[in-house]
């Protein structure tokens, strides 16, 4: 047992992101009931579909689950009502100041976790009293940093910043990336494109046949303007790269995202125009595979690599 295992009760210190499109409740059970943590995506849900989601949760798993929450989704407020009154134990919150509800969560008995990807929000994570932080590297999918620093280079700088327990993501989907987050200070990982290409994931199955067809280079980090975030090449990728090449506006850029592109693509499988945002990871993908068993190859890995380590050494 670590720190994270103890925080969240679980048997792994694996934590499955919060993903829009992708992780609801049966990915989220899946994973809790394999003995790491299970995060429901709110970011892509209507409040009374989160509420939904969260009771269904709770029916297929009598392990602990928690809710991931974008700070920037406009009815955060319903959100925050629905998980007090599920008397939902674990939240994730991202995109915005983690002392918004922390203390209010807190005060309800919610352990709370912050997503930053710099060490100066750390740092602010532990002033507003969460209780651990996920530091996220720019090999990430989604939402991602501005500053472009990888997780390699971003987990030892976060950890000499904060006492608080530390979760390492951004292209972490084996057990030897488990096993590399740990040398570098993290005590946990988060894992969101490996479980995006789950057999449980309700993304489409257009999106994650194109996530293990993919290869290195097939993502990039876009919209910098707008919200930065990784998405796989395609021809919306394309409309959003010459945009920026002449140096659109970001109104231009906004009008060009429009509604819903995010869910054409990931959730209604239309890879040509949809958003389809994916880790860098994806080019290592190869298979869908159940949440469970995904577990188990990265858990035996772990330990396998962990063993050849433990025989290494410079003399």
């Amino acid at each position: 047992m670590n720190r994270i295992t103890g925080l969240f009760n679980i048997k792994y210190p694996i934590i499955q992101a919060g993903m829009i499109w992708c992780s609801g409740w049966k990915l989220a059970s899946a994973v809790s009931n394999a003995g790491c943590l299970g995060l429901i995506g709110s970011g892509s849900m209507y409040p009374e579909i989160l509420r939904e989601h969260i009771i269904k949760c709770k029916k297929a798993t009598d392990k602990p689950f928690g809710i991931n929450v974008p700070l920037l989704y406009p009815q955060i407020d319903d959100h925050i009502k629905i998980i007090l009154d599920e008397k939902v134990k674990i939240v994730f919150t991202s995109a915005g100041n983690p002392k918004r509800f922390t203390s209010l969560l807190k005060d309800n008995g919610v352990t709370v976790v912050h997503v930053v990807a710099n060490s100066k929000f750390a740092l602010k994570c532990e002033e507003a009293g969460v209780d651990a932080v996920v530091a996220e590297g720019f090999e990430a999918g989604g939402h991602n940093g501005i500053e472009e620093t990888t997780t390699f280079c971003l987990i030892p700088r976060v950890r000499e910043s904060i006492s608080l327990p530390l979760i390492a993501a951004g292209g972490i989907a084996s057990g030897r990336g488990v096993l590399a987050a740990f040398a570098l200070g993290a005590e946990g990982v988060q894992i969101g494109s490996r479980f995006a290409a789950s057999v449980e994931s309700s993304a489409h199955e257009n999106f994650k046949k194109a996530m293990i067809s993919s290869s290195e280079g097939d993502t990039k980090l876009v919209l910098k303007k707008i919200i930065p975030v990784r998405i796989l090449k395609n021809k919306f990728y394309q409309q959003v790269q010459e945009a920026e090449d002449r140096g659109a506006s970001a109104d231009e850029l906004r009008e060009l995202l429009g509604r819903a592109r995010a869910k054409l693509g990931m959730f209604g499988g239309d890879l040509d125009t949809g958003e389809l945002e994916i880790g860098q990871i994806a080019g290592f993908i190869k298979e869908i595979k159940p949440a469970a068993q995904i577990i188990e190859e990265i858990v035996n890995e772990f330990e396998q690599v962990r063993k050849q380590l433990s025989n290494f050494s410079f003399k």
